[in-house]
């Protein structure tokens, strides 16, 4: 690998990782039409940290105040001063985090017949040469996004009508409930499963369904996903160790400063977008890629050949 490939490949990593597009979707999408392999799993670990570092820059304020509520939250219930009937909004978030990351243990479930945990389905998918996974993915993407925007927009309609001229017009809840928590959790479960289910659309979208606000919405889904790309690192962090990389540290340093900037643009190129309405570009955009993806995943079932390096395919095995 070379310091442009390497450069590249923390671009993508970086800007699918936060921006509702999925990463996932478009990397079995660049393997499948391109012939683009995937990086090493040890060069994968350090672009996942790359990605890490531009949530951590941009939220670092709420990071740090959740760190702090953890330990306190701790030493109340050491001591037994921990009640649920007041809570400060930064242990409430906390405690709704937690909530959101328990339907991800439905992953490592087994699944009856198959001898297989339910993730393993999610590498089968995204390596089996079948792109209408994909497709439909893509286009749910899409669809949560526009329902997210709807939603909201409606949510917000109902609520300032009748308000008097120059009051604050409502723009949603600040806060989430166990509800709104575990139907997060449930979507970032299914984008985990699903390639070209964006992980970060789908719980942004969650958010806005349940009448989160937009601001709202978004830092609960950035900041959901640093445990998730953590643990993402951590199971491949023994494999990735047990193979040493065969590139030199500079190329692989290249590839995590790219993805870090280019995260950090990302998430706030999408934060603008949300708080300015402009949400619908990515929801058009998986619409019409998603499409476009199905109609020729149905054509190379139909002639067994990728439309694009004309070669044969087995969806057979």
């Amino acid at each position: 690998m070379t310091v442009l490939q390497a450069i590249l490949e923390g671009i993508i990593q970086g800007a699918t990782e936060f921006l509702p597009v999925s990463s996932s979707g478009h990397l079995s999408l660049s393997q499948h039409f391109l012939g683009i392999q995937q990086p090493s799993l040890f060069f994968d670990v350090m672009l996942h940290l790359g990605t890490l570092a531009a949530v951590l820059a941009v939220y670092y304020k709420l990071v740090w105040r959740l760190l702090l509520e953890f330990f306190s939250m701790i030493r109340d219930l050491a001591t037994k001063n921990f009640t649920a009937k007041r809570m400060s909004p930064n242990r409430r978030m906390l405690l709704m985090l937690f909530l959101s990351l328990v339907p991800l243990f439905l992953l490592f479930l087994p699944v009856p017949g198959s001898g297989r945990r339910l993730k393993d389905f999610a590498n089968q998918w995204a390596t089996d040469g079948d792109i209408l996974v994909e497709g439909f993915s893509l286009i749910a993407t899409g669809l949560l996004l526009s329902a997210g925007i709807f939603f909201s927009r409606q949510d917000a309609k109902i609520h300032n009508k009748g308000k008097r001229p120059g009051s604050r017009p409502y723009s949603g809840r600040k806060e989430y409930n166990a509800g709104d928590a575990l139907s997060v959790g449930l979507m970032q479960c299914a984008a985990a499963l699903f390639p070209g289910l964006s992980r970060s659309g789908s719980t942004l979208s969650a958010g806005l369904i349940r009448g989160i606000s937009r601001k709202t919405a978004l830092d609960y889904s950035f900041v959901l996903g640093i445990p998730s790309i953590l643990a993402a690192a951590a199971l491949e962090t023994k494999e990735a160790l047990s193979a040493p990389p065969s590139v030199p540290a500079w190329v692989i340093l290249s590839g995590i400063v790219s993805a870090a900037l280019v995260g950090f643009l990302a998430i706030l190129l999408l934060r603008w977008m949300v708080n300015s309405g402009h949400l619908a570009v990515f929801a058009i955009y998986t619409l019409v890629l998603g499409v476009i993806v199905a109609v020729a995943g149905f054509l190379e079932h139909r002639t067994g050949i990728n439309i694009v390096s004309g070669a044969i395919l087995n969806f057979n095995g």
